[in-house]
């Protein structure tokens, strides 16, 4: 808890830095007709299928945006990023802008626009289990996540919900740097662990783990990423928004509209480690559990839901408001403009 209060200090601080950045740099620098625009992602994931459509289908290019995309391999690195000025949207969960305006940052981040409503993530065990039941966990060694980022803290809801104390029944390993657990859980450590895709995949696919609990299914409809910017940036910047939107809404649309092979076959270049049969597998998985909304509108059910969840894991204690973390007026208008010319 000390170590997460004291990143968040860090965060507030660097809002100093930014302002200083942004008055040298400026944003949004017009390249051969097109506005660039810097996304930096939490992670690279077949679980952001719709964002990577719309990157090759050409979506942002079209709306005049030059997107330029870096992965900041944690929600806390891409925060960082955020407000220090080196990013112009962040793509991660959005109990990072929670964090962040709790701690009183006046250029606070505010979403735009949610891109998943299931987890992502997959409890991948050593040995096949047929007829899995979290209890099976009591007394076992997890590898799990950053505490008080989003994956640990739907992890430690689904052991809630089936009666497992987290601190107490679990041994929750909370050491392993994001991305590093699948190799450390090749490596010899834990008996179980939680894991993205395509980690959770590969390491099937080299007989070292086989997935048995989908955490997006066992813990509900959550909202569980969302692209967000600072408040400056956006009230400078609507037109920007606006288009990025919109571009995203078409790669939404493509996804519920064709089939896990289509899908694949257009992220391939995405993930050129990875052969197009296996994203196929991934984008099934996801596709069949419901993890893309039908459109981006961050809902207040689903602020609710999500504050529940970090109240729930003794992350945040008090509410913060939905009208100022929330702008949906940007999704609004990209799902009347992609779904209306349909």
């Amino acid at each position: 808890m000390k170590k997460r209060k004291l990143i968040k200090r860090l965060l507030a601080c660097s809002f100093a830095f930014a302002m200083v950045l942004s008055t040298v740099t400026g944003c949004g620098k017009k390249e051969g007709g097109l506005t660039h625009v810097t996304l930096n992602e939490v992670a690279h994931s077949i679980f952001y299928a719709p964002q990577y459509v719309a990157i090759e289908k050409g979506y942002f290019a079209e709306e005049g945006i030059d997107l330029e995309l870096v992965t900041g391999f944690g929600a806390d690195k891409t925060m960082s990023a955020l407000v220090a000025g080196e990013a112009d949207i962040g793509f991660m969960g959005a109990e990072s802008s929670v964090y962040l305006y709790s701690e009183g940052a006046s250029n606070y981040a505010v979403n735009f626009a949610q891109l998943t409503q299931r987890a992502g993530n997959f409890l991948v065990a050593r040995k096949p289990i047929e007829n899995f039941t979290w209890d099976m966990l009591k007394d076992k060694d997890v590898l799990g996540g950053r505490k008080g980022g989003m994956p640990e803290m739907v992890f430690e809801y689904i052991l809630k919900k089936n009666d497992l104390n987290p601190e107490t029944d679990v041994k929750i390993n909370q050491s392993i740097d994001f991305g590093s657990t699948a190799a450390a859980f090749s490596g010899g450590q834990g008996e179980y662990t939680v894991e993205f895709e395509p980690a959770a995949t590969a390491l099937e696919t080299a007989g070292e783990g086989y997935v048995v609990a989908s955490l997006g299914v066992d813990s509900g409809y959550v909202p569980y990423t969302s692209y967000c910017t600072t408040k400056n940036y956006m009230s400078e910047n609507k037109d920007t928004i606006t288009k990025f939107t919109k571009a995203l809404q078409k790669g939404m649309e493509y996804v519920n509209t064709h089939t896990p092979k289509e899908i694949a076959e257009v992220i391939a270049p995405q993930f050129e480690e990875t052969d197009v049969e296996t994203i196929e597998k991934i984008v099934t998985r996801y596709y069949e559990q419901d993890t893309w909304k039908d459109n981006l509108v961050f809902e207040e059910s689903s602020f609710d839901l999500l504050q529940n969840i970090l109240i729930d894991a003794g992350e945040l204690g008090n509410r913060v408001p939905y009208d100022k973390l929330v702008d949906t007026s940007f999704a609004e208008e990209a799902v009347k403009a992609v779904k209306g010319n349909k």
